[in-house]
């Protein structure tokens, strides 16, 4: 069986009519890999017991989530194999995802966040990491639209950031003043010592004036939330995260954060609601005469 002959139709129609992210795409490529890897059949002579035998096998390496996302991969394998004719029933008809824990977000106190961008500027780098680091709690980007920006993307006249999201959609941002003049400071003096004379638009660049890896982010993160004594699990996502809790704390309405976050529904931005009631109940907890301290 040619596991690449068996998804190829498939993976055409979600780079061409779905225009889903590259992200995105490869996550399906690799999670239907894996699928027919395991079972080891054609599409036409897959059953229902085939599927559930293979997420009885994945349930007992992968976390509830990571199960999910290849139950949704699959489904919408098979819905595409029924729109395009090539099967007649679908075989995942009635099953269903895992029941999800319900986790709240890790997020950096506001005092935190201001030791984090503390950063001392030395040198090219370090106003790179400024620019990326204040654009990022400023915006609530996420990681992937952090680092494909381009330099056109940052509007100075208007205080704005245009990024791609989820399936490509396009949504603008404000920047706060200290985004602004780290990006300014960033662009126009720091930049050109980067490229090393590469022509290029990518804003955030790297050592070989190429396009800043996640992987190489991620680490920037590590290295500086370390040099800052902040000792918590901590990944770009957290900052995201951060963002928005901080929005709520300080009165923004929960349609605006949804707006600023990409969310297609508000009810993904709702979870930033309870991670700001424990943060008002810890205070009040920490700080009124009458709550039991030293009782916990």
């Amino acid at each position: 069986m040619d596991i690449n002959k068996q998804i190829e139709g498939y993976m055409n129609y979600i780079n061409i009519e779905r225009q889903l992210s590259k992200n995105t795409s490869d996550g399906y490529k690799r999670d239907l890999v894996s699928f027919f890897e395991y079972i080891n059949k054609d599409y036409e002579d897959i059953k229902r017991d085939d599927i559930t035998n293979y997420i009885m096998y994945i349930s007992k390496s992968k976390n509830s989530r990571t199960v999910n996302r290849h139950i949704v991969s699959i489904r919408n394998y098979f819905k595409y194999l029924i729109k395009k004719d090539l099967i007649k029933n679908d075989p995942c008809d009635d099953i269903v995802g895992l029941k999800m824990p319900k986790t709240i977000p890790r997020v950096l106190s506001e005092k935190d966040i201001d030791k984090l961008l503390d950063i001392q500027l030395n040198n090219a780098y370090d106003y790179r990491n400024k620019a990326m680091l204040e654009l990022m709690y400023s915006s609530g980007l996420r990681v992937s639209e952090l680092l494909n920006l381009e330099v056109n993307d940052i509007d100075f006249d208007m205080n704005i950031v245009r990024c791609f999201g989820k399936g490509s959609k396009e949504r603008i941002v404000p920047l706060s003043d200290m985004a602004t003049r780290a990006l300014y400071d960033y662009i126009y003096v720091y930049r050109n010592t980067l490229t090393k004379n590469k022509v290029t638009n990518i804003l955030f660049l790297n050592s070989r004036a190429d396009k800043l890896s996640r992987q190489g982010f991620f680490k920037i993160l590590k290295v500086l939330a370390l040099e800052k004594g902040i000792n918590k699990d901590i990944s770009p996502h957290t900052i995201r995260h951060s963002f928005a809790t901080h929005l709520i704390n300080h009165g923004a309405d929960l349609r605006s954060v949804q707006t600023m976050l990409g969310h297609e529904n508000v009810k993904t931005t709702q979870i930033y609601t309870h991670v700001s009631n424990n943060y008002v109940k810890e205070n009040y907890e920490k700080s009124h005469p009458r709550s039991n301290k030293d009782d916990k």
